[in-house]
């Protein structure tokens, strides 16, 4: 089992070069930066998990901005985008950025995706809320073709393109890891369809424990033909227990992270160092 981190990078937390090098001098695997490019003032959908939206979601820089920081100052540490709204971005650009990103860190990044929840927020960049799953697939299909193909084209519904020629391509063959985000049963699905693992969300509607989902996402992925051995299975926004990550590691989940609030040094250094004390107990 893996460990990681993720933090809202924000004008008042820990900066992504110090938190970075506090991760890999622990010995940390992974860190992840989601992502919101603004907040509406107006608020069409709730927030997924149930409380009043924190103000670091406001605050919080971009992502592929903050882990290339990350990768200038660190040798071993993945860095991951966890997760980029990718309903939100233009794919051409997009597979530039994550090609870029895997470029300079010498192929360690890996693409944590989400097709979102703040519909106000995707209406701004022009995406249909309703439309933005099938939005998302082809966007995600229309990278794979750039970052494989030298004349890179794609013919979708939503997405038109081709034949392009785009460079670079990443290190990582074929591309980076693509970890789906959300919650069971749906993002599991496009997981399977899509991408190489999951990141499962407990939200305030959809309750159903972690650690019933992962089974029967292995089943899911299996039924469609895919190796489920195969599928990395990140669980994010943990506590520090030791007994539950035990548990996730007799399932043979891959990564386990907190989410660290965006404070400075003083109050996360702790934080790591309570994590580092549960990953000798589980290792």
């Amino acid at each position: 089992m893996k460990f990681g981190a993720s933090m809202f990078f924000t004008d008042y937390s820990m900066t992504p070069a110090a938190l970075a090098r506090a991760l890999e001098e622990r010995g940390f695997d992974i860190l992840f930066a989601p992502e919101h490019s603004h907040i509406p003032l107006s608020r069409k959908t709730p927030f997924v998990l149930g409380a009043e939206l924190p103000k670091r979601y406001y605050d919080v820089m971009d992502p592929f901005v903050t882990l290339s920081i990350a990768a200038a100052v660190t040798t071993t540490l993945k860095l991951a985008t966890g997760v980029c709204l990718i309903a939100q971005r233009d794919p051409i650009q997009t597979a530039k950025l994550v090609a870029s990103i895997d470029q300079v860190s010498g192929g360690r990044f890996v693409f944590g995706i989400g097709n979102g929840w703040n519909q106000d927020e995707m209406e701004n960049h022009g995406t249909d809320f309703a439309k933005r799953h099938k939005l998302a697939r082809e966007r995600v299909e229309a990278m794979k073709a750039i970052w494989t193909q030298d004349a890179a084209e794609y013919h979708g519904e939503f997405v038109d393109f081709g034949p392009i020629a785009t460079w670079p391509k990443p290190v990582q063959k074929p591309h980076p890891p693509i970890l789906i985000g959300g919650a069971f049963p749906y993002s599991a699905r496009r997981a399977v369809r899509y991408g190489d693992g999951w990141m499962p969300q407990v939200t305030n509607a959809d309750k159903l424990p972690l650690t019933e989902a992962i089974p029967r996402f292995r089943q899911m992925t299996e039924e469609a033909g895919r190796d489920p051995a195969a599928m990395t299975i990140v669980m994010g926004a943990q506590p520090p227990d030791a007994a539950l990550i035990g548990r996730y590691q007799a399932l043979d989940v891959d990564i386990v992270y907190p989410s660290l609030p965006s404070e400075k040094a003083d109050t996360i250094l702790p934080i790591l160092d309570t994590w580092v004390r549960v990953m000798r107990q589980v290792r």
